[in-house]
């Protein structure tokens, strides 16, 4: 990636996380996650309803097989700027929504794309996204 590459995106990111967070944060943040080519982020919601049940399920898939996509929600009556991160299996049926992007990451999530998804075990089952720039 060029100077001029790498310069366009994180102003790019750097504009669209100023929303949430202070400019020099925003910036600041934005190029780390350039700088690393992506970033890796908790999923937030995952203990809500049965998402539980449903990271059980995707657990007995192979990393390779389960796709996450990030899907922005101007429509969410508690937050405008939510971004779901929704799941998926290779040739299964439909989307599922996981979780949630943390808040201070959503306005970004159009300059993000989701390329991994890591199902944390325990009593409460977690899930981490990676996130590319």
């Amino acid at each position: 990636m060029t100077s001029r590459e790498m310069r366009s995106k994180v102003m790019s990111l750097g504009n669209r996380l100023a929303v949430c967070v202070d400019r020099h944060e925003a910036f600041c943040r934005a190029w780390a996650i350039v700088k690393a080519g992506g970033l890796e982020l908790a999923v937030r919601g995952v203990s809500f309803g049965n998402r539980q049940e449903a990271l059980r399920r995707l657990a007995r898939y192979s990393v390779a097989d389960v796709r996450a996509f990030i899907v922005p929600e101007p429509g969410n009556t508690h937050d405008c700027r939510a971004a779901a991160i929704m799941v998926g299996v290779q040739n299964g049926r439909g989307l599922y929504c996981l979780g949630y992007l943390p808040a201070e990451y959503a306005p970004a999530a159009s300059g993000l794309r989701a390329s991994g998804l890591r199902i944390l075990e325990g009593e409460t089952r977690g899930a981490r996204i990676t996130l590319a720039a």
